[in-house]
């Protein structure tokens, strides 16, 4: 693995330099990485309204640096809501995004000055309109992402698309602002080709509430995707750009309004896990694999590594040309047997390993404290620092 992949020197030295004397484990979130991955996704997209995915990370330092940047910003309960106005965010720049909610969350949500809110149900859409009466909706149909996205999001979100037009005709009889239509073809996808197959979709909701209903929607959401860099060769964020706004362009005549919902993108490769082997050992006698248990697992931060999906690239400063590595079994410190991060994937990390040495996980600026658990035999979560 060569870690100029990921930092230059300069960033790498800040992150030792600050991690050098603090025990572990710990993540640390360049938040200067996170501006750097803004203003990009903002300049190969400059027509979208930018709405960061709070659950990916939904610290203050992140939500407060975005909000300079002129980031709007998607909630998925009233817990992130909640966060997001505390640090000082406007309302007018929020969106409900989860089509989960209670009839209470709907009527908080509006209390607080939210207009925009996301549903795929007849009863939320009801539930919607008689607690944020002459609000915007938007319609999340499903969309399949296929085997190309490291983290699929289909299935439990969504209507197929005669039931998303039936919502909208029903949100403009309930006294509700039809918007548009949301998808979301899954968390890290290597795929572009599969915003085009949901496009086409979108583009046949907008043609038959408008040729058939007179119902004319002005938003397409696009939601996130786009990929951060693990251990696999990505394409960049202009690449991406690139062909969706060809797609957009070939389907859409009618002017638009954009929406991106990035999370993983914009936080993942920010972040730097910092971790100490606890224990190094083997099976048998005869069982050369090593097993490397670190302090940081599953229930503590890298529960995105169940059923090895994410597949963060992991250093260690003995990591030398000629130094002779193997494969290893990594799993975190608790009492469980799904505490085990990479077991079938190969690792290979230097032979020379020893208890006490750290590992880095790289680009685990998303979904890492936010899913970390309280207090699982009684592991603390994951502390967090900030450097600007």
């Amino acid at each position: 693995m060569q870690l100029d992949n990921y930092y230059s020197s300069q960033q790498w030295q800040k992150i030792q330099d600050f991690a050098a004397h603090k025990p572990s484990p710990f993540l640390v979130v360049d938040l200067d990485r996170v501006a750097y991955k803004y203003q990009e996704l903002q300049q190969s997209f400059p027509m979208a309204h930018i709405f960061y995915a709070v659950k990916a990370n939904p610290s203050c330092e992140i939500l407060r640096r975005l909000d300079q940047l002129g980031s709007c910003f998607d909630v998925a309960s009233i817990y992130e809501l909640d966060r997001v106005i505390e640090c000082g965010i406007s309302p007018a720049r929020i969106s409900f995004g989860n089509t989960i909610k209670k009839a209470a969350d709907v009527k908080y949500a509006y209390a607080k000055g939210v207009r925009l809110f996301v549903t795929d149900a007849q009863a939320d859409l009801e539930q919607i309109a008689q607690f944020a009466p002459q609000s915007r909706v938007f319609v999340r149909v499903l969309v399949e992402s296929g085997t190309t996205s490291d983290w699929p999001l289909s299935r439990k979100f969504g209507c197929d698309s005669q039931m998303a037009i039936d919502l909208m005709v029903k949100a403009q009889r309930l006294g509700l602002q039809p918007y548009g239509v949301s998808f979301h073809v899954g968390s890290q996808q290597n795929d572009v080709k599969v915003w085009k197959t949901a496009l086409h979709i979108v583009k046949q909701v907008f043609q038959t509430l408008d040729e058939q209903h007179g119902i004319q929607l002005q938003l397409i959401n696009a939601g996130g995707g786009f990929p951060a860099q693990y251990l696999a060769d990505i394409d960049s964020i202009q690449s991406y750009a690139e062909q969706i706004k060809e797609y957009l362009k070939a389907y859409f005549q009618q002017d638009i309004t954009l929406f991106l919902e990035p999370g993983r993108s914009l936080v993942g490769d920010a972040g730097v896990i910092v971790s100490e082997i606890v224990l190094i050992s083997n099976k048998s006698e005869q069982d050369d694999k090593r097993w490397i248990y670190t302090d940081v697992g599953v229930f503590n931060g890298l529960i995105e590594t169940l059923g090895e999906m994410i597949k963060y690239p992991i250093y260690t400063p003995k990591m030398k040309h000629d130094t002779p590595n193997s494969n290893v079994i990594l799993a975190g410190p608790t009492c469980d047997s799904t505490d085990i991060m990479y077991e079938k994937v190969p690792y290979p990390l230097p032979q020379n390993l020893q208890m006490g040495d750290r590992l880095y996980w790289l680009s685990t600026g998303a979904y890492t404290t936010s899913y970390a658990s309280v207090e699982f035999n009684g592991y603390p979560p994951l502390k967090t620092f900030y450097l600007d």
